[in-house]
């Protein structure tokens, strides 16, 4: 089927699904593939369920007309994202980086919806299937649309570039994220800089942090640059604390101070680009300001949350060398009391596994804690005097037997680390 053909179909049912247990009636139920399933197998279900019509590439499994037979449905769904994408002459942000990328959307977003319709990534469906569904999930009416785009290998970003077409563009950072896949510090810059490439050969915009020297280079030849920092920039700002939260002391170009519920410094670059955003699309800063100050964090990305008497910074929704050290350090220099740090694991981290985990150690040796946990057997072999479980399941069990009281808890790692567990165990 062409996709011109499909895309007439999809007006009409501008719902599209890939999973069974998520259907709605009128979906189209796209029938993707995976290592362990064939979704072909699945679309008599779907149509069963109230699909109005199942996308397949097997024929056997074809029965009636409501069976959308196509080469490959992967490809298919992407290229249906495309089409629905060449129909808007909006601003499309594209935004990519090795730490903070959820939340810089979120910021984004939560600013841009204050004056224009804007849509954006869910969560952060921000994978080869993600993108296009989010693609998908844009009406006729919207005036923005803000895409997160994840990667752990090269090429991967140049093809969401391709199918998103983004018109705007910003990388939070390229810290040692995903270093398995990247192979290495450059080959990260070398990936998320693809997001660059496409802005540089399709004449786009870029919001360039001026605070990280390497991208001036990745950057070179883009003529449309907004820059923010704290300092050499179209929008500057310096950071302030009050107690664990963020402030924004903005200087440039106008002065205002921007209160935040985000825990840590290392969300400054994170609100200076929402700022940055906002202020260029037209937006003032009063509303800016407020819309950045009602922004709660969820997810497990930097939550402030209470325990009975303990406080706790949950952020176990991703970890890597460049994320845990900011974390780590700006926690042990938050004025709290009866301070205890329980992190997991990294992932991704290929042959410098050992090397990273035995600087992250070393680090926190160099702090004064009540209680240190680690989780997970990247910690095998490294000499430290904490207490190291394999597992988040066996650290709860210790924490249940050795309840804090009165303590500020940081609980840090990688999604597989699974920390929340350790949260759970102080309920």
């Amino acid at each position: 089927m062409e996709i011109a053909a499909l895309y007439e179909i999809y007006k009409k049912y501008p719902s599209v699904q890939t999973d069974t247990r998520k259907l709605k009636e009128g979906d189209i139920f796209f029938a993707l593939k995976g290592p362990n399933f064939n979704g072909n197998a699945f679309a008599k279900q779907a149509l069963e369920a109230g699909a109005a019509y199942a996308v397949i590439d097997e024929k056997e499994f074809a029965t009636d007309e409501r069976y959308l037979l196509v080469d490959d449905v992967l490809t298919a769904l992407q290229e249906l994202a495309k089409y629905h994408r060449r129909q808007f002459n909006v601003p499309f942000i594209a935004i990519t980086g090795s730490n903070g990328k959820t939340t810089t959307k979120e910021l984004v977003t939560t600013v841009l919806q204050q004056q224009y319709k804007t849509y954006a990534t869910e969560g952060n469906l921000n994978n080869h299937i993600g993108v296009p569904l989010t693609l998908l999930k844009i009406k006729s009416d919207a005036q923005m649309a803000v895409i997160e785009m994840g990667a752990n290998h090269q090429k991967e970003i140049e093809s969401y570039c391709k199918i998103a077409l983004p018109t705007h563009a910003i990388i939070t950072n390229c810290g040692k994220a995903h270093i398995e896949g990247f192979g290495g510090i450059e080959g990260v810059r070398k990936g998320k800089g693809e997001l660059y490439d496409y802005i540089r050969e399709n004449n786009g915009i870029i919001f360039r942090n001026t605070d990280l020297d390497y991208l001036v280079g990745m950057s070179h030849g883009i003529g449309n640059q907004i820059t923010y920092g704290s300092a050499d920039a179209d929008y500057i700002g310096t950071v302030a604390m009050k107690d664990v939260f963020l402030s924004v002391e903005l200087s440039k170009p106008t002065t205002k101070t921007i209160d935040t519920q985000l825990v840590g410094d290392y969300n400054f670059p994170n609100a200076m680009v929402a700022i940055a955003v906002g202020m260029y699309f037209g937006i003032d800063i009063a509303t800016i300001s407020n819309a950045i100050a009602h922004y709660n964090p969820d997810n497990s990305r930097s939550q402030w949350l209470q325990k009975g008497s303990n406080k706790i910074i949950l952020d176990a929704y991703n970890a890597n060398p460049t994320s845990m050290r900011a974390a780590i350090t700006n926690f042990a220099n938050a004025q709290l009391n009866n301070k205890m740090l329980w992190i997991g694991g990294m992932k991704e981290m290929g042959t410098e596994e050992a090397k990273e985990h035995d600087e992250l150690v070393q680090l926190v040796q160099q702090y004064n804690w009540s209680n240190v946990i680690l989780v997970g057997k990247e910690f095998d072999g490294i000499a430290h005097n904490y207490q190291h479980f394999q597992t988040s399941a066996h650290a709860a069990n210790y924490v249940k037997e050795h309840m804090p009281a009165d303590a500020a808890i940081l609980i840090k790692g990688s999604r597989g680390s699974r920390m929340e567990v350790l949260l759970d165990a102080l309920s």
